[in-house]
């Protein structure tokens, strides 16, 4: 490929970007950041495994998207005849999303806001619903298109930031290939190993890619477009995820922390007054990104449901996107984020997860609709294993969320 071909197919990223830019939000931040400080670089496998996971399942889901010009709902809808079954379950998966998007919100500002506090030293309740108005005057006077460019600006700002404090930190290489390589679940890891996999493999970004690669891309021509990317910048994200996880490993493994700012201390005496900038500058991006992405969810979940076309354009997308940022402008700033709300969340994306991973696997191998665009055997052995894999890990959430009511 030569050089200019290549800077031409780059022209062409977008929903992967929005995919990244989604996935690494300020839980994703902070797992990674418990993952490095307690175990190291243990537990980088399964960064890894969560990024080959989310390429699989999120390059299908592009894939229907501009092969049947439908979102990802319409497309699970046409799979029953039945309509009361029908009712049942689109109502279940779109409820599910819709309200773990609603329940994720406030904590997506907060975190947004942790690395402006941190800065200026201003109460994040103030600084959360400020940064919630803007995000809502940004996508409904915008739309998609400045959401792209954002998304890609915010990704650009997460690279330099961690990537550069990765350097910085200076891992010791053998140890980090061995934790990339060599996969293991230390002594009371199990719950930060879902997590890195969960935060990454989210329900709501399949309904998002879906439906923005049918816009982005208007035929099947533009197939390999949308595999780079997919691959590309889900790599890059994982990338991201990884710098994190392996500076924290490099710092202040054997501690406990609670937030990535922790990192900003140690890495004062190699990047001097640098250093909380950077830190505070990335957690922002990130929960920024997040905290976009989360309406956007919801919004672009029940539109395909429901079959409201036209993205942005259609005022019922927009209400879904504004009531979501609403509920999370209102919770940030009275500090509301019941925990038995956010476990209600994490049961039902839970139960939902492994659901929509079947759906996805029936639609993706459906030769009437798919045809010669449907899965070779190799990737669907690939995604029946992540199937598998998700599935465990949404019903072992599920059990956790529930059990913690008692």
């Amino acid at each position: 490929m030569s050089e200019s071909r290549f800077i031409n197919k780059l022209k062409e990223i977008g929903p992967g970007a929005i995919i990244t830019a989604s996935f690494i939000g300020p839980g994703t931040v902070t797992t990674a950041t418990r993952a490095g400080a307690g175990f190291g670089f243990a537990l980088l496998w399964a960064v890894i495994f969560a990024i080959v996971a989310t390429i699989i399942l999120q390059e299908m889901v592009a894939r229907i998207g501009v092969v049947t010009k439908q979102g990802l709902g319409e497309n699970i809808r046409e799979l029953f005849d039945n309509k009361i079954l029908k009712f049942a379950l689109v109502y279940i998966v779109m409820i599910a999303v819709a309200i773990g998007c609603a329940a994720y919100i406030s904590g997506d500002l907060l975190g947004t806001s942790l690395g402006v506090s941190y800065l200026f030293d201003i109460p994040e309740n103030i600084v959360a619903p400020i940064l919630g108005v803007i995000i809502l005057i940004l996508a409904l006077s915008g739309g998609y298109k400045v959401i792209e460019k954002l998304m890609i600006i915010l990704i650009i700002i997460m690279g330099i930031t961690f990537i550069t404090t990765m350097f910085v930190a200076g891992p010791d290489i053998a140890e980090l290939f061995k934790g990339a390589f060599v996969p293991g679940v230390p002594s009371g890891s199990i719950l930060l190993v879902i997590a890195l996999i969960g935060t990454t493999v989210v329900p709501y970004n399949f309904f998002i890619h879906a439906q923005t690669a049918s816009e982005k891309w208007g035929d099947t021509s533009k197939i390999s477009d949308m595999r780079l990317d997919t691959i590309l910048m889900i790599s890059v994200g994982g990338l991201i995820t990884a710098a994190i996880l392996i500076t924290a490993g490099a710092l202040i493994q054997g501690t406990e922390v609670t937030s990535v700012v922790e990192l900003a201390a140690p890495l004062e005496p190699l990047m001097g007054g640098l250093a909380p900038v950077f830190i505070s500058v990335g957690l922002f991006a990130a929960g920024f990104s997040s905290a976009i992405a989360s309406p956007m969810g919801a919004a672009a979940t029940v539109s395909s449901f429901m079959h409201w076309k036209g993205g942005f354009q259609n005022k019922k997308y927009k209400l879904i996107f504004a009531l979501v940022i609403v509920i999370g402008i209102i919770t940030s700033a009275i500090g509301f984020e019941p925990l038995e709300v956010l476990l209600i969340a994490q049961a039902l994306n839970g139960l939902i997860l492994p659901i929509i991973a079947i759906f996805i696997m029936i639609v993706i191998n459906k030769k009437g609709l798919m045809g010669n665009f449907k899965n070779p055997l190799a990737l669907n052995i690939a995604g029946y294993a992540v199937t598998a894999v998700v599935t465990f890990l949404g019903l072992y959430s599920m059990i956790d969320a529930v059990t913690s009511f008692f």
